[in-house]
């Protein structure tokens, strides 16, 4: 078994690796710009250790990449709406997330359970173009909507971990 799967494998100072490895994650995922350095000082291993685990949760795909958090309104989006869609024809087939994909103020697309099919969390830069973007996603689709305007968030892209 290699060190990156053995849960008994020491890490600091007699840590168990899995760990270590949550907390180099937990580290991660809350500033994905932290020097291997900074990583290091936070779970008490050297530099070339912390370079080498991060490495191998990449591969094991617990890291699946990095990425920028931008400030939507910041950028000229400040409304943030949750739509969710219903095939209008349940013989259609279920291809909403496809139809719907070159919309870029569709943030987020997830299947749920329940009586929609998909929830998707959109930004837009007004009322208007929300209103818009469901006659888009209508057109595009062939769904209903219910849309849900959000008023403020109190967190978003918080870690699993």
């Amino acid at each position: 078994m290699n060190s990156s799967n053995s849960p008994a494998e020491p890490g600091a100072g007699g840590v168990p690796a899995a760990d270590v490895d949550r907390a180099l994650l937990a580290a991660l995922a809350r500033d994905g710009r932290a020097s291997y350095t900074d990583l290091a000082e936070k779970v008490g291993l050297s530099v070339s250790a912390v370079h080498q685990r991060v490495r191998r949760l990449e591969q094991r795909g617990l890291i699946t990449g990095y990425r920028a958090t931008l400030d939507a309104k910041a950028l000229g989006l400040p409304l943030t709406a949750f739509v969710s869609i219903t095939p209008i024809d349940v013989a259609q087939p279920d291809d909403a997330p496809a139809r719907l994909a070159h919309l870029t103020a569709i943030e987020e697309c997830h299947s749920v359970a329940g009586v929609e099919s998909y929830i998707l969390k959109v930004r837009v830069a007004s009322p208007d173009a929300l209103e818009h973007l469901l006659h888009d996603i209508r057109a595009a689709a062939n769904v209903t909507t219910r849309t849900t305007v959000v008023l403020s968030s109190f967190y978003e892209n918080r870690p699993p971990i």
